[in-house]
């Protein structure tokens, strides 16, 4: 096929080609995958007909991409695969001034879909279509071999509106305390099997007394509640120590480092764990609704327990918040433009309110990149992002920073938890705001402290 370009633009183009995959060898992507880095570049230039490339702005970027994050049908790694063919054009080939503080994080990162079986999934849906599929084998065959079990399992933690996580859990450690016994039929278990199991986690598996009474619990909510069989013989057993652990805190201005290498949603998603103590699922979850800019507060709608709390909104983060939630409501409105927009809703409340699935109030602070096919219902909503990705980029930060500590998501609000009581806060008063029901639970963050009569000098000084 003669080419019929102009022997310059030919040439020029030929010369930008050559360019890019110089970037892709340097990159080390792999040889195969670079012609369709060179079509993913393509698909964006067709996509912009009569306007340079080297002239176009962030917000070109946003659009094409949430484009492609309505396709449902694309796969999770070739969306990621484009915004990196995108990320190289714009950062390495073009240079574009504006390409290294965008964030391809939360495009690349924050693609990932919630799993059918995610929590949120599971406890907002329809009870009775809440058994999500499994890639476990051994809990498909606990579900299978012991279905008259299992289903009266499922009703009975389901009825005592238990938490998702915590039904999960315990089907967890049934499942392994199922197949420890080379799975007999569960009429031939009882005490002595439960204290042989719980004693092998301890002596042979040497496995954390926190660890080991989680399993304990499981296994009596399963004799007990579920089949109304008395397991009170199986006190004996071998108990696992209990070590003393006290929680990983980063100082003020450790914080401020993690913080400062860290850019976009993850940054503005981190800074509002520290500001307000949230757990990682409470901020992933949060609703455009739930914050109130007049009173510089959020409510943290059935955190753990299902109780509802007010935290502080850091007045620091209002400007940056507010312009982030007009992006977000941009985005919303195209979803709605495209036949979209609906946000999952616990299902009493999806029956009461109609379409407030629609609205702007209902939907995530914190939404996907991508929407996504929910499997309980067949409608394609997009959900929140998932806290793995989150946690991800604050380990990555704190890498980045150089901080030499065991930093997750959760050391933020240990953080916060102790800055407060360090500025004098009454240990009340925090234990509010982290939602602890007792007070012995925020106890564990004055251990931390160096001040009062927990700051012993070291001899070492007096020399």
């Amino acid at each position: 096929m003669t080419d019929k370009r102009p022997v310059g633009d030919a040439v020029l183009v030929d010369r930008f080609w050559h360019n890019y995959f110089s970037i892709l060898e340097k990159e080390r992507i792999h040889k195969t995958a670079r012609p369709w880095y060179r079509k993913h570049v393509e698909a964006y230039i067709r996509a912009h007909p009569g306007r340079r490339i080297a002239s176009h702005l962030p917000v070109q970027i946003d659009d094409y991409l949430n484009a492609k994050g309505r396709l449902t049908g694309l796969p999770e790694w070739q969306f990621r695969q484009i915004v990196d063919a995108l990320r190289l054009l714009f950062c390495e080939s073009i240079r574009a001034d504006w390409a290294q503080a965008y964030d391809w994080y939360q495009w690349r990162d924050f693609a990932r879909q919630l799993e059918p079986d995610h929590p949120t999934l599971m406890r907002d849906a329809n009870p009775a279509l809440l058994v999500a599929p499994s890639s476990n084998p051994l809990i498909e065959r606990f579900r299978n071999n012991y279905a008259d079990c299992h289903a009266a399992f499922v009703k009975t933690i389901r009825v005592r509106a238990m938490a998702i996580r915590t039904e999960q859990t315990y089907e967890h450690w049934i499942t392994r305390f199922l197949k420890f016994h080379r799975w007999k039929s569960i009429d031939e278990l009882g005490s002595a099997e439960l204290a042989a199991y719980l004693e092998h986690l301890a002596v042979k598996r040497k496995v954390s007394q926190s660890t080991q009474k989680i399993a304990l619990n499981a296994l009596v909510f399963l004799f007990h509640e579920v089949l109304g069989r008395n397991v009170d013989e199986a006190a004996s057993y071998t108990h696992a120590s209990k070590p003393r652990r006290i929680p990983s805190v980063l100082s003020s201005a450790e914080v401020k480092s993690l913080l400062a290498v860290m850019q976009g949603r993850p940054q503005l998603m981190a800074s509002l764990m520290y500001g307000t103590g949230m757990r990682v699922m409470e901020c992933v979850r949060l609703r455009v609704q739930d914050i109130d800019f007049a009173f510089h507060q959020i409510t943290v709608r059935a955190g753990k327990g299902g109780k509802d709390r007010v935290v502080p909104l850091p007045q620091k983060l209002v400007p940056q918040l507010s312009h982030y939630l007009e992006e977000v409501r941009r985005i919303h409105e195209g979803d709605l433009a495209a036949g979209y927009g609906e946000v999952l809703l616990p299902v009493s409340l999806a029956r009461k309110l109609g379409k407030a699935a629609s609205s702007w109030p209902w939907q995530y602070v914190f939404p996907a990149t991508r929407l996504a096919m929910d499997y309980s219902t067949g409608v394609t909503r997009r959900h929140h992002v998932h806290e793995t990705s989150l946690q991800k980029a604050i380990r990555a930060a704190a890498h980045k920073a150089g901080i030499h500590k065991r930093v997750s998501s959760h050391t933020l609000r240990h953080s916060f938890a102790t800055h407060l009581l360090e500025s004098g806060k009454d240990i009340r008063v925090v234990q509010e705001i982290l939602g602890h029901a007792d007070v012995s639970t925020t106890m564990i963050y004055t251990h931390v402290l160096n001040r009062g009569g927990l700051a012993v000098p070291s001899p070492f000084d007096a020399l």
